[in-house]
């Protein structure tokens, strides 16, 4: 397979760039690699506008501090417990 075609049906790597370049920016090569990529995919262009709004969630919820009287109730962590040892005794 040639390289052009590698870049256009590659979503795994389309994904991994998408991600970098929200971290730091991309090399000139990336960039033109996830832009023809993008071009042709669908997919990773509606994974961008999901990463983004999940992104932009979390800095909100981090932002926000929460209160520190929040507690589980006794009753939900015996559920819990016995639910985790449930799972865990399975194998």
């Amino acid at each position: 397979m040639n390289k052009l075609l590698k870049i256009l049906y590659n979503c795994r790597k389309a994904t991994f760039m998408i991600e970098k370049r929200m971290v730091k920016p991309l090399t000139l090569q990336e960039n033109i690699e996830l832009r023809l990529h993008l071009v042709t995919c669908g997919v990773c262009r509606l994974y961008i506008k999901q990463s983004h709004k999940i992104d932009l969630m979390v800095k909100q919820i981090l932002k926000n501090t929460p209160p520190a009287n929040i507690r589980l109730d006794d009753d939900f962590k015996e559920e819990l417990k016995v639910r985790i040892d449930n799972e865990l005794n399975k194998s």
